[in-house]
C-alpha cells in the first residue's frame, strides 16, 4: 500500500466496516437478494464478509494421496460488505445503523427504523 506522497508503507491499510462478526444481516443485492444470515467472518482489508448459508459454492478437490478419492466440497464464499444491511429479527425489517450513548457513556449501535440496540 502507499501512504502520503506515493511512498510505500509496510503496514496494510485497515478499512472500517459497518458490520461485525455475529451480526444478523439481510442481502440487499445480487443473486442471493433477500436472504438473511449471521456473519461468520469479516475481512476489513478487502471489505468482504462471509454470511452463513449465503453464496454457497462447490469446489472439486483432487485426491491428495494415492488411493484416496476426490471430493466435492461446498462452502460459503465471501461477498462485499456493501451488499448487506442489518436485519431486525423482531420486526423482520432491514435497517441502517446509527450510534447512541448509554447512561454509563458507552457507544452503542442502534437500528434506525426500529430503535433496537444491536450491541451487547
Amino acid at each position: 500500500m502507499y501512504g502520503k506522497k506515493g511512498k510505500a508503507t509496510s503496514e496494510p491499510q485497515r478499512y472500517k466496516m459497518h458490520v461485525k462478526t455475529g451480526d444478523t444481516v439481510q442481502i440487499i443485492t445480487g443473486k442471493e437478494k433477500g436472504k438473511v444470515g449471521v456473519i461468520l467472518k469479516t475481512d476489513p482489508k478487502a471489505s468482504k464478509i462471509i454470511v452463513k448459508g449465503v453464496n454457497i459454492i462447490t469446489k472439486h478437490v483432487k485426491p491428495q494421496q494415492e488411493g484416496e478419492s476426490g471430493k466435492i466440497v461446498t462452502f460459503e464464499a465471501p461477498i462485499h460488505s456493501s451488499n448487506v444491511m442489518h436485519y431486525s429479527e423482531k420486526e423482520k425489517i432491514a435497517s441502517r445503523v446509527c450510534y447512541t450513548f448509554s447512561e454509563d457513556g458507552r457507544k452503542l449501535r442502534q437500528l434506525k427504523k426500529t430503535g433496537e440496540i444491536i450491541d451487547n
